[in-house]
């Protein structure tokens, strides 16, 4: 097996405990999350998919819905150190670790081959989607920004489209912006989908080390690899059709079922068999 996704689904979130197992439209997050994984895995081949869990009652909701699952340490800090805990738990060593966000259910199954497609390709040590907002998408972050200033990341970009940095900052600066806004639909800015592919020998090394100073500064834990020199490979990714992003509270949960009941649901084909 080349290739592990790995969807980390702790029930003990603070803000919303058994996030896991809250229903979608009459489906679990869980469970929308872990076909879109497993969609994934068909695609690219030689791959597995397992959910990565912290208490008993999601192991038995995957067992009753034919989904893999690990019982890992309710002590884990985090979802990458949750992905490595199911490698091991699983006594395999895939040459490629995927951290498939739990609360993330509509992540496009696009994102997560072009993540595989771009490490199997390359010498990066990460993988990692971006978006190229355009000006209205801009200005949309701007906004929220006023508001929520930690929403949202940008990334720069370098040569081969490695990352430069990341910020919660919106990056670069547009000294000539009302320029480019006529002679372009997109403008320069990328944000940054929160989705990681790694090398198995990366992901022992991220979990192992330390938290970095620019990464405690920003509260973005990516900077913990640019700050060791480790490279991450960025894939350019279009807009979601379905723009949700994390589902952290029942207020968020209430707000996607409103957007399936008035678009419709896009993952009726996942559960289709």
């Amino acid at each position: 097996m080349e290739t592990l996704i790995v969807v980390p689904a702790r029930y003990g979130s603070s803000r919303y405990p058994g996030k896991p197992l809250a229903e979608i439209a009459g489906r679990s997050m869980v469970s929308r999350v872990a076909r879109r994984a497993l969609a994934a895995a068909n695609q690219i081949g030689d791959a597995k998919t397992v959910v990565a869990t912290d208490d008993q009652r999601i192991i038995d909701h995957c067992a009753q819905h034919d989904m893999d699952a690990v019982l890992t340490s309710p002590d884990l800090p985090s979802g990458s150190d949750r992905a490595l805990a199911a490698a091991q738990a699983l006594r395999v060593k895939p040459k490629f670790v995927v951290n498939l966000q739990g609360d993330a259910p509509f992540t496009p199954i696009d994102y997560l081959v072009k993540v595989i497609e771009r490490l199997r390709e390359n010498t990066a040590d990460v993988a990692t989607p971006v978006v190229q907002l355009d000006w209205q998408s801009l200005d949309a972050m701007r906004s929220a920004k006023r508001d929520s200033p930690f929403s949202g990341t940008t990334v720069i970009l370098g040569p081969n489209n490695r990352a430069l940095w990341f910020s919660k900052n919106i990056i670069p600066a547009i000294r000539d912006e009302t320029n480019q806004r006529q002679q372009t639909t997109l403008s320069p800015v990328r944000r940054h989908v929160g989705l990681y592919g790694f090398r198995f020998e990366t992901l022992e090394w991220f979990v192992s080390a330390k938290e970095s100073p620019y990464e405690k500064t920003e509260g973005l834990e990516q900077l913990r690899l640019l700050e060791s020199g480790r490279s991450i490979a960025c894939v350019e990714v279009a807009a979601p059709p379905l723009s949700i992003g994390g589902i952290d509270t029942p207020q968020d949960l209430a707000r996607v079922e409103a957007l399936i009941e008035s678009d419709g649901d896009p993952d009726l084909e996942f559960f289709a068999t």
